[in-house]
Formats: structure tokens, sequence, C-alpha cells
């Protein structure tokens, strides 16, 4: 029995709980939250821009910390989720890792290659399991749509565009998101998914184009590839509130166009260039569910072909710092 801690319990934190009691072979044991205010609210609803987090914290039973040291010094976890804003992620990880605890920590990996680089190194130097919580590679339509471009079933990919829109992220208890120095900004925590996603089905672009507003709370990229595909994403923070959430695809190939859209019915299809359009049959869960799944699995030994490695994750955040530089340099940048 894998014993499992979570350290923030956010809207993220409430996502990694849900699933962490779902997930086979594996007991929540620990939770870690520095915010007395927070952990006093485990009992109440979840703020943010999806579906799915756990509308309830159960802390029967579990132990709870206000300091992370303290947590590792325990011996009561051996894996933990890191669910803490973004630039605190590698000091936590490094520790945990040195400490002897398998880290599944939440995207982006870090601000800075740097930064990751040190990640990785810890995870080396340990001989623990460090995976990135890039939930969109284990997306289950994500996941088809992957396949399908890979096998080539359909010929090759012409061209992809890919959208992600959601309100502006201001149920953090201090609106860490806003402060670029601490998230990012809108490009390295939301834009992010679909740039992993497009390094994931198409490869490290050889360069990037980007526009944004001055505060990059809306960004919009091209992905340059030799002989092709033409590939574009979208995303910003700035829609109304009453808006919502979407995140959608377009996957031109040869022979057919894969179309996803979370709020449309049916959200998923294949239009091939012959024949009616139809949904394939999907793997089972969504992909917080199934990046934990994957962790859980390696941490107990089994073998299991890489989805995201640390590396990846790394290269990752520096294609978005050279979508940043684009937009605002207003010029090309080569990776």
């Amino acid at each position: 029995m894998i014993r499992v801690g979570i350290v923030g319990l956010g809207f993220m934190g409430r996502m990694h709980y849900r699933c962490w009691k779902a997930q086979p072979g594996a007991t929540i044991t620990a939770l870690c939250e520095a915010n007395p205010k927070v952990l006093a609210d485990a009992g109440g609803a979840p703020k943010g821009n999806v579906q799915g987090a756990a509308d309830h914290i159960d802390l029967t039973g579990v132990a709870t910390f206000t300091d992370f040291d303290a947590m590792l010094a325990s011996g009561q976890v051996d894996a933990i989720s890191i669910t803490l804003p973004t630039f605190v992620h590698p000091d936590a990880t490094v520790k945990a890792l040195e400490a002897g605890v398998h880290v599944l920590c939440e995207k982006p990996m870090a601000l800075d290659p740097a930064a990751c680089d040190r990640m990785i190194a810890a995870a080396e130097a340990s001989g623990k399991v460090l995976q990135i919580g890039h939930c969109i590679r284990f997306w289950p339509e994500y996941v088809v749509a992957r396949d399908l471009i890979r096998s080539g079933e359909y010929g090759k990919p012409i061209a992809a565009t890919f959208r992600r829109f959601s309100t502006a992220p201001n149920w953090s208890p201090d609106n860490w998101f806003a402060d670029e120095s601490r998230s990012g900004g809108q490009p390295l925590d939301l834009h992010i998914h679909d740039t992993d996603y497009v390094h994931h089905a198409f490869g490290l672009p050889a360069a990037v184009s980007s526009i944004a507003d001055p505060p990059l709370a809306y960004i919009s990229s091209q992905y340059f590839y030799p002989g092709g595909p033409a590939v574009v994403a979208e995303s910003t923070w700035r829609m109304a509130p009453t808006f919502g959430f979407e995140m959608s695809f377009n996957v031109v190939l040869e022979r057919a166009t894969i179309v996803f859209d979370c709020t449309r019915t049916p959200a998923f299809r294949v239009c091939p260039a012959e024949g009616e359009a139809f949904t394939p049959e999907l793997p089972p869960g969504d992909g917080y569910t199934r990046e934990i799944d994957h962790f859980a699995r390696v941490v107990a030994g089994e073998t299991l072909d890489p989805v995201v490695t640390p590396f990846q994750s790394r290269e990752t955040v520096r294609l978005v710092l050279a979508e940043k530089q684009s937009a605002r340099e207003g010029r090309r940048v080569e990776l």
C-alpha cells in the first residue's frame, strides 16, 4: 500500500485528493497546508475553472501538517503530490526526493529550465520517481488523437489548432496566479497545457512566433516544423465570468479531421474523407485520474512506457519561455 501525502490544499490539491481516494493500492495518510484558513475550509466547496475536484475533504485518520519539513520527517508518506504555487515547486520537489519520497509535481515543472535541471538532478541522485502533472498527455481524447496522428492511418498531419479559454483564476487565497514572478503568468500556467501537447504529439518545434496582449493574459503561438504540419495554439484568462471554460482542438490529416470541443455533444469526433463521422472508443477516466494511476503504478514497481519524462517537462518550460520572448520582442524565436 502506497502511503500518499498531498502538499497544498487549493483547487489542484482537491483534484489530487479526489483521484488518490479512488486509486487502488494507495491511501492518503497526510496533508500539508500552510494556510490555516484553507485547512479549516477543507469541508467546503472547491473553487476552480473545471469540474472534478473533491467537494469535501475528509480529514479523519489523516495526519495534517502546516510545515512541509515536519511532514517529510514524520516518515508517514512514500509518495506525495505537490500542488503548490509554481515558484516553490523546485525546492519542495528537491526536499522530498532527498528525503526518499517519490514526487508527482503539478505543472508547470518550474519557472525556468535551470530550476527544472535541479529537480531532474535530485531525482537521478535519489533514484525516486519524479513525474510532472501534464494531465493533457493522459486525457482520453488527446491520447486517442495522438495515437491516430502517430499511426498514419489517415495520412500525415497537415495542420492543427488548439484553444484553451478560461476566466481569470482568482480563486487562490492570495491570487498568486496574477503574479508572474510566482506563476509564470497565463502562458506558463494555462497555455502550457496545449504547448506541452504540441510537443508531445509533433515533437519540439524548430521555432515559435507568438502574439499577446501586454500582460500576456492572451497569447497565440505558431509552431514551426520543417515540412509541416502548421500548428497554432491560443489561450486566454480574459473570458467573462459567465463564460466558463473551453478546451478544444482540430487536427487536419491527409484523409481525416479530428475534432474535440469539451462544450459540445459529442465532444470528440473523427471525420474521415470517406464515410461517416464517428467517435472512437475512449479509455476510461479523465486526465487527472489517469496520470495519478500511471504514477502510482510506476511507484509500485511496474514497468510502463513513459508518457511524460522530467526532461520533456523541462523542454516544454523552455518552449513556453520562447513563446513569451517572441510575444514581447515581436519576432520569431528559434529553439
